[in-house]
């Protein structure tokens, strides 16, 4: 489980610079697809803290060569987002401006680079928020040539998904994970829109099973559709997810142990929070701190596979005090060493 599920699922995709090249080539105007030598892309650091250690996110940075001068260089700063934000133009500059930073840092006599700002929108009903950064200044300003000439221009490619329809998601050149990705971000918010469109998906999804890497990413898929739809449908939703085992066996056999791990996490967090209100010192007063070892090393190993020997050690060796404080970050810390940090909480 993750407070920030679009994130999680975002990032699980397109972290990988296969498919960020197929997704932005298939965004950018064709004059920068044929400047860009794509088969160059790669990650690089997308966190960046400035002068007041003000921490700023930009979600996933790639750079690659240019075909039309080798020695130079393109970055592209790829954002997504599930709301609107009107200053969005304001913060692609922010992240443009400490790429920017870092490349004078390392190239001091080099020529700066082109920085890339690309949107990557499930806004419910489209992206109607500015696109550039002129448009957030007074019309009357802009209407000035000599003031417009000195304000900065800062443009974003934007890719909004409410705008494609599946047959438009199918046809683009991405992966099948990818394609899935990108239906959810688009639907999966809008239960009865999830619904009518999942029996559209399931030929992609059992494409998806035919591989044990292609399962795995099948269970990221499901756990983002778990997640984010209306609990009001998440009964219809598992009841469609099921249908899926018709078609493989082995998709079967993973889905069927997938809703039954889900059910005891469901068990474990309503477990979880029931011990919270108790408190763990009514919990050791009853005799039940083996229980709560017993109920955390579930969890951790249902999460995270397997604990291997160091982190067992430190769950064995747990004071009643650090087994409240695990049992709290299990449910959000996304590894092994956040739920076993020994620094204290912070309320």
């Amino acid at each position: 489980m993750t407070t920030r599920p679009h994130d999680a699922l975002f990032q699980s995709v397109f972290e990988s610079p296969a498919a960020a090249a197929s997704l932005l080539r298939e965004l950018v105007p064709p004059a920068v697809q044929t400047a860009v030598a794509w088969n160059t892309l790669d990650g690089t650091r997308a966190s960046f803290v400035d002068a007041k250690l003000t921490h700023r996110h930009g979600d996933l940075v790639f750079q690659a060569r240019l075909t039309i001068a080798r020695s130079q260089r393109v970055y592209f700063v790829v954002e997504h987002q599930s709301t609107r934000d009107r200053t969005m133009p304001l913060r692609i500059l922010t992240y443009q401006n400490r790429v920017w930073d870092r490349f004078v840092k390392a190239h001091p006599r080099a020529r700066l680079a082109p920085v890339i700002g690309v949107l990557v929108s499930h806004v419910r009903g489209g992206w109607t928020a500015p696109r550039a950064l002129e448009e957030l200044f007074d019309p009357a300003v802009m209407a000035r040539p000599e003031l417009a000439a000195l304000v900065p221009r800062c443009s974003i490619v934007v890719g909004d998904l409410a705008q494609l329809s599946d047959d438009d998601l199918a046809s683009r050149p991405l992966g099948t994970f990818a394609k899935l990705a990108l239906w959810l971000l688009r639907d999966a918010r809008d239960p009865v829109g999830l619904l009518d469109s999942f029996d559209r998906w399931i030929p992609s999804m059992l494409e998806l099973g035919r591989t044990r890497a292609g399962l795995a990413q099948l269970k990221v898929l499901i756990t983002y559709m778990l997640e984010v739809i209306d609990p009001v449908k998440l009964d219809a939703l598992r009841a469609k997810i099921r249908t899926l085992g018709s078609g493989s066996e082995k998709v079967a056999m993973t889905i069927a142990q997938y809703l039954r791990n889900e059910g005891r996490r469901e068990g474990l967090r309503k477990g979880v929070e029931q011990g919270r209100r108790e408190g763990v010192k009514e919990g050791i007063r009853r005799g039940r701190i083996d229980t709560l070892r017993s109920t955390l090393r579930s969890q951790l190993v249902l999460k995270f596979q397997t604990l291997g020997a160091a982190y067992e050690a430190r769950l064995r060796a747990a004071t009643p005090r650090e087994l409240g404080r695990y049992l709290k970050r299990v449910l959000t810390a996304d590894s092994l060493a956040l739920v076993f940090d020994d620094r204290p909480m912070r309320h």
